[in-house]
């Protein structure tokens, strides 16, 4: 399994650019969104948990409910 996995040799360390500031709120708002989709992503699979075995809603009533006609 492990097989298929390249080699990469290590980076210079010297050569690493300092962060800026704009970087730095980049790479927050990155990892906020991810945290964001991982709490829904939670949110979800409990939501099919609890309501595993239940009959679903008729897609013809969601769209009349919803106004979506």
């Amino acid at each position: 399994m492990l097989c298929g996995i390249e080699s990469k040799p290590m980076s210079n360390v010297a050569s690493l650019k300092k962060p800026t500031l704009k970087s730095l709120a980049a790479e927050m708002r990155r990892l906020q969104e991810r945290i964001e989709d991982m709490e829904d992503l939670i949110e979800l699979r409990s939501a099919i948990e609890r309501n595993a075995g239940k009959p679903g809603v008729p897609w013809e009533q969601v769209k009349t409910e919803l106004d979506l006609d």
